[in-house]
């Protein structure tokens, strides 16, 4: 069975994608899915979350791009049974120039992943803050886009944004593409502005997001400077409790619904 390939986008920074992707990916690898998160993100931050510090990174992304390597050959092991992350290293910072003279430049990692074992249920990739070739190459490589959407002013329309490329990558480079769903991240509900944002979105965009809404959180903040995704760092806080909810909300849509948590 081919691994279900997620690209947790929004061009916005800020937006809570990476803190998503980390935690998301670790409650599903909680509930025995095999998992691997690909930082896609020059600043390498879902690395970080993940414990994998600087040293170890010698090979990531960017040599999956360019220096015809596997998978198997950069991913790494994290503290999450289960879950594997291919680190940002810091060549990958120049790899968006490089793209722009490279051949088949918008479909180096689905070649990559196409190369690939199917050793894994889910990759989830963690997109840069931008729409430009490598936010791409993710979007041409991946089944369906997850967006963690903060619930702020301005959500509305950069979600509308987001969505016009979806639909012009469909059309041109991946016809299977699809909306996964909306994450609402750093939900207060306290401030009206949050819950008229919900609202709007919602309206917006029926059936397409997420009945659990990520709170604004001060663990789920402090988590990635200990290196641990917030559910190892403090599994009885609001934010992990909501981040479980939405691993059982995504399993429910792919028809797999979760059996138990691994201890």
């Amino acid at each position: 069975m081919t691994a279900k390939t997620i690209a947790v986008a929004n061009q916005k920074g800020g937006v809570g994608k990476t803190t998503t992707t980390v935690n998301l990916a670790t409650a599903l690898a909680a509930v025995y899915k095999k998992v691997l998160v690909v930082d896609f993100d020059p600043q390498g931050n879902a690395s970080t979350g993940l414990g994998i510090p600087s040293a170890r990174r010698t090979h990531g992304v960017y040599e999956l791009l360019f220096d015809d390597l596997s998978i198997a050959d950069v991913a790494l092991p994290t503290q999450v049974p289960g879950l594997h992350i291919v680190p940002a290293t810091m060549d990958l910072s120049g790899a968006e120039i490089e793209l722009v003279s490279a051949g088949e430049r918008e479909f180096r990692l689905k070649t990559a992943f196409r190369r690939a074992a199917n050793e894994y249920d889910y990759i989830l990739i963690d997109c840069p803050p931008s729409l430009g070739l490598l936010t791409l190459n993710a979007l041409v490589a991946a089944h369906s886009v997850l967006v963690p959407l903060q619930c702020e002013f301005y959500a509305l329309e950069g979600l509308s944004h987001l969505s016009r490329t979806i639909e012009r990558v469909r059309r041109a480079l991946n016809p299977a593409l699809r909306l996964e769903g909306i994450v609402l991240t750093m939900y207060d509900k306290r401030n009206a502005l949050s819950s008229g944002v919900a609202a709007d979105v919602r309206a917006h965009f029926p059936g397409q997001v997420y009945d659990v809404m990520i709170p604004r959180n001060v663990r789920v903040s402090e988590a990635p400077s200990h290196g641990k995704p917030v559910m190892i760092y403090d599994y009885k806080c609001p934010g992990a409790a909501a981040y479980i909810q939405l691993a059982k909300e995504f399993l429910a849509q792919q028809q797999e619904p979760p059996t138990a948590h691994a201890a």
